[in-house]
């Protein structure tokens, strides 16, 4: 049994029609989040993400070791390094070889290049950062286990707390992202997962008329 002190836990207990409202209204709200990539120079509080990373962070890890770490820049400077290392990767990505046919016609719809504009236009970038493991105050090591699910649902949650503020982003993933670490002057133990560019759409952002599949495509029901 472990020693770590216990609290109560009683989440009110809703009754059908309410759960079954909310769950519609939370379902409606989040099919219309679309990944953007026109933005709006506007200033975005730091607050603002300072609770969206809070927010994040609220999501169950393994052994509740949460190993993420949120690097958010506002620097001009900097953005723009991140702009230049980014489109040079992709352009190796699109125009280098690197990036398989089948992926770039899979692409193709979105109408995606490796030009990044975004990445200086928006008031905020920020990467989010996988921690292979934690250091003790000593420097050992200590074992994280689940990384890679423990940080993709902290950034599902990041992504879900962008969007109820009325906020937008994109899941950018320039390939390798080595140039985050170095950039960001990150510790060898932390990994670049998602870069996310954040803030308001712009006025005149347009987006893919994507349909996402329906419930019988991506659920299995095995009732007794």
């Amino acid at each position: 049994m472990s020693d770590r002190p216990r609290v109560p836990y009683r989440p009110p207990r809703l009754d059908p029609d309410t759960m079954q409202a909310r769950a519609q209204a939370f379902y409606a709200h989040m099919d219309g989040r679309r990944s953007v990539r026109d933005f709006s120079d506007d200033p975005v509080p730091r607050s603002l993400i300072e609770a969206a990373i809070r927010t994040a962070s609220t999501a169950p890890s393994g052994a509740h070791m949460q190993p993420w770490t949120f690097v958010a820049v506002s620097d001009p400077a900097l953005k723009r390094q991140i702009r230049i290392a980014a489109e040079e990767e992709e352009y190796r990505s699109y125009e280098g070889g690197r990036m398989p046919e089948a992926w770039r016609e899979a692409l193709a719809p979105l109408g995606t290049d490796w030009r990044k504009p975004y990445l200086e236009t928006v008031p905020w970038i920020v990467v989010l950062f996988a921690q292979k493991h934690g250091l003790r105050a000593d420097g050992s090591h200590r074992t994280h286990y689940y990384v890679k699910e423990s940080v993709g649902i902290a950034a599902g949650l990041f992504i879900a707390a962008l969007h109820e503020m009325g906020l937008a982003t994109l899941t950018h993933t320039p390939s390798p992202m080595t140039f985050l670490s170095r950039l960001l002057d990150r510790p060898k133990h932390e990994q670049p997962f998602i870069l996310f560019p954040v803030g308001f759409a712009a006025d005149d952002a347009t987006v893919p008329d994507l349909a996402r599949k329906a419930l019988d495509e991506v659920a299995v029901f095995r009732e007794g």
